[in-house]
This record gives structure tokens, sequence and C-alpha cells, in this order.
């Protein structure tokens, strides 16, 4: 495996084709169901269904990472430079005989192939979306409304900002096999994969245009809360690609101890490659214990500071609200059960899955509210059009 290049452009012409023709299948579903609708209800259309696939996608890459598949195929972004494990056969069966428990099996490569295919195709729908967006608005400069023209109610700057953030998410994924699991690249992979779906969020309520009323104050409260929502999924993922869940076993002490003894300062050295400290050597358990403490004392804030939010929501009266504020209640309590079933279970990974699905469940949700209750213009701004040419 350490003579397999890194990076292999060979098939990288067959892979586009590949995404082209997997987005083929939604674009299709799109079409057939707002062919008759006006170009907002058909961008609406696509930016929910590539909405879901984001989700999707956020839950699978979790499930990648839980079954050690990051590197099923050791080289980007093909597989042993070919377009799927069925060309690379050989090369995995191979690796496979020389360690079966290795991080190269058949298994784990389909696992990081689809993983990829399915980020190839929420690329394709994104880049769909600029280009359909682009166009809008260059016929709404052109066209009178009343004969189907007047743009977009958002700039198609925003789609375009979401293709270039898919691509370097792409890029993140790329630096995931060639550092070999770093973990501060992987938590970014993680973290960046979130920022996809808000970014997404913010589209779909502007073109569903359904606004909502939210007090200021309560306002900025949600958006403080869902600052320290994403600081909390920040110390998880830090938690998970440093394989720190089991550092901790029991509940609610944590080896036996209230405060055991731990090492934040080699736990929170960002810069350093998977299981080694930032001199190189080996990473200390107490580091280890120092990671898992903080994501779970950090817990105890941040599921408060949602169960108040989701308390403040449901006092207003407003149906609307008061369907986040359940959503919001519940996904938290499902936060809680679902992690202590991590430490309690030996971290399985139906438990795992559930924990990162709620996860992005909850920032979903808190980026919905926070766009649907953002104060409206009458139109979003146009681009600037260029001058024309002497």
């Amino acid at each position: 495996m350490s003579d397999v290049p890194l990076v292999d452009l060979a098939p990288l012409a067959k892979l586009l084709a590949l995404a082209a023709l997997l987005a083929l299948l939604p674009l299709s579903w799109v079409w057939l169901r707002s062919r008759r609708a006006d170009a907002r209800a058909r961008l609406a259309t696509l930016t929910a269904l590539t909405l879901f696939l984001t989700f999707d996608l956020i839950v699978f890459g979790s499930f990648t990472r839980l079954t050690d598949s990051g590197l099923g195929c050791p080289d980007w972004p093909g597989c042993y430079g070919e377009a799927s494990p069925f060309g690379a056969h050989e090369e995995i069966r191979a690796a496979q005989a020389a360690l079966p428990s290795g991080p190269v099996t058949f298994t784990k490569a389909w696992i990081e192939m689809i993983h990829r295919y399915l980020a190839m195709t929420v690329g394709a729908l994104i880049l769909v979306m600029a280009v359909f967006a682009w166009a809008q608005w260059r016929r709404g400069r052109t066209t009178p409304r009343a004969e189907g023209g007047g743009g977009l109610p958002l700039s198609p700057w925003w789609p375009t900002a979401t293709l270039v953030w898919v691509i370097v998410q792409g890029l993140f994924g790329k630096y995931t096999v060639t550092l070999k699991l770093y973990p501060a690249v992987v938590t970014l992979h993680l973290l960046g994969g979130l920022a996809l779906l808000v970014l997404l969020a913010v589209q779909h309520e502007a073109f569903r245009q359904r606004p909502l009323t939210l007090a200021p104050a309560l306002r900025r409260a949600a958006f403080a809360v869902a600052a320290l929502l994403g600081l909390q999924i920040a110390l998880g993922g830090w938690v998970s690609t440093n394989y720190a869940v089991l550092a901790c076993t029991g509940f609610p002490q944590c080896n036996g101890s209230w405060w055991p003894e731990m090492d934040f300062a080699g736990g929170f050295t960002i810069l350093r490659h998977l299981g080694q400290a930032g001199d190189g050597g080996y990473l200390a358990f107490e580091a280890l214990v120092a990671i898992h403490m903080a994501h779970r004392v950090a817990a105890v804030l941040v599921v408060g500071a949602l169960l108040w939010l989701a308390w403040r929501l449901r006092a207003g009266g407003d149906a609307v609200l008061g369907r986040f504020a359940l959503g919001i209640a519940a996904l938290s309590v499902l936060q809680v059960l679902s992690g202590l079933s991590n430490v309690v279970l030996g971290w399985p990974i139906a438990a795992a899955l559930v924990h990162s699905a709620g996860a992005a469940g909850l920032v979903l949700l808190l980026a919905l509210l926070l766009a649907r209750t953002a104060p409206r213009a009458h139109r979003a701004p146009a681009p600037r059009a260029l001058p024309a040419a002497a």
C-alpha cells in the first residue's frame, strides 16, 4: 500500500461522468415534479432535494469514519487509480490478504467510494443550482416580470458560494486520505459538511418564502445557542477523530472519578498526526480523557441552552415556532441518550450514527429557524453587471 500514489487523477474523467449520471436521477425527479412551476419554485425543490442528500452525506460520512473506512481506498479521487473497486479488485484483494483487519478491504473500499459518489452527486446538483440561478438572473434583467422575468429572491452569488464551498470540501476529503486521517483535517471536513448544510438551508428558506416573526432579543439568543452548538459539535468531532469516545468508562463518573487525571495541553494540540503528541511521541491516555471530558462537560451547558431556547419558542404561542421548539427539544434529548449509549454500551455503531445524525439535525433546525425569521428585503440585491466594452 505504501507504493500507491496518494493522488492519481487517471480516473477523474470517469468519475465526473459518473457524477453527472448519478445527478440525472434526482434532476429528472425535480423536472417532473416542478415542470409547470416558476423558477423560484424549481430552485426551492432542487435545493430541498440537495439539502436532503447533503444530510445523508454527512451521516454516511460518519458511517465511513466509524467503520474505519476512511482509507478503504488509499488514494484519491479514485480507488487504486480506478473509478470503482471493481477495477481495483486485484489490488484490494492483495491488500486484504496481507492485512485482513487493515484499512483496505472490499467492504471498506466500497463504503469509502460510495461516500465519494454521494459527495460528487451533491456537487453536481449544486453546480446545476448555480448555473440555473445565474441564467434566471440574466433573464430577470432582460425580461419583464409579467413575462416571467423579475429575477429571484436571492442573489445567484449564494449558490455560487455554495459551489465554491463544496469544492473546498472535496479538498478536505482529499487531504483526509493523503494525510492519513489527520485529526484536524477530518474534524474540519465534518464542520465543513455542516456549513454546507447551513448554506443550503438559508437558500431553501429564501426560495420557499415562508417568513416567521421572532423577537429580536430571542433571535439573538438563538444565534448564541447555535454558536454553542457549533462549538460542541467541534468538540464531538475532535473526540471522534481522536478515537477518544471510550477514554472514559462509566457515567456520570469517568473511570471511577469525578475529575480524572487529564492532559488538556496534549489533547488539544491541534497540529499533530493521529495517535501522536505534538512532539511526535505517542499521545498519552490522559490526553484522550481530557478530550472526552471537555465534550462531556460542555454537553451539559449546550443541552441546557437548547432546552431553554425550545421553552422560549414554545412560550410564544405560535404554532410553527412551537414545532421548531418540539424538534429542538426532541433532538436534544436524543443526543443525551445516544451520547450515554456510546459510553455505557461501548460505542456501538448504531448509537454513534444516531448521535451524528442528531447533531446534524439540530444544526439544520436552527439554520432553518434563523433563516426563516431573518428580516426580509423586498428583493435580494442583484450582482452588478459588467460594463459594456467600448
